[in-house]
């Protein structure tokens, strides 16, 4: 008879043991799947956090004349390889006194590093923010010189067909146009020649 009480004994001992064990476990989890909400709403989503990351464009198969459009907070950006006659056109005088800003005096247009003849790191490459600053409207590329629609004086530049604003292929605006400044140039660096990480700024600022 002892021995069955004994054995009882142990048995529920066993289980209580079980039970409590089980119970601490469960509650554990619960608290684990209660608190994950809490931390991820601390953490931005991977959305936002892809909206406002730098992106990183490969510009080694661009040609000379060529543009590609990328995207960075939503907005258009050109990556624009210019040409030895782009360049040289660029310098023109009879352009300047053509532009409204032609040495980017308005600071907020561009960075530092990007104030020069070219508003660009290195001449070649240009890169700006396609959307004409006067309401918003996307321009046209149209490196073609002289073109029938654009008239003979017209070097190859951007043109909006909202409102008429045109911008030379800097990304500077000309006199009598609505848009009232230049095209904006975003924060970009490059890593290599090759390559180009857009929405962070270079060493040279």
């Amino acid at each position: 008879m002892n021995e069955i009480v004994l054995t009882t004994t142990m048995v529920d001992l066993k289980r209580r043991r079980f039970l409590v064990a089980a119970t601490t476990v469960a509650g554990s989890i619960g608290i684990i799947a209660a608190a994950v909400p809490f931390i991820s709403a601390m953490n931005p989503s991977a959305r936002a956090r892809s909206a406002g990351a730098p992106v990183n464009v490969d510009v080694s198969k661009l040609e000379p004349g060529q543009q590609i459009t990328v995207k960075w907070r939503g907005k258009p950006v050109w990556i624009l390889r210019r040409t030895p006659q782009m360049l040289e056109d660029l310098r023109s005088a009879e352009l300047r006194e053509r532009l409204r800003d032609p040495d980017s005096a308005v600071a907020s247009q561009q960075p530092v590093y990007a104030k020069n003849e070219f508003r660009s790191i290195e001449s070649e490459h240009l890169i700006v923010i396609g959307i004409c600053t006067h309401l918003g409207c996307v321009p046209t590329f149209r490196p073609d010189v002289a073109p029938v629609d654009l008239g003979p004086d017209w070097p190859g530049g951007y043109f909006c067909p909202c409102h008429g604003s045109r911008f030379d292929l800097a990304g500077r605006v000309y006199k009598g146009v609505p848009a009232p400044t230049n095209l904006v140039v975003p924060p970009y660096r490059f890593l290599s020649e090759s390559r180009i990480r857009i929405g962070e700024d270079s060493d040279m600022s």
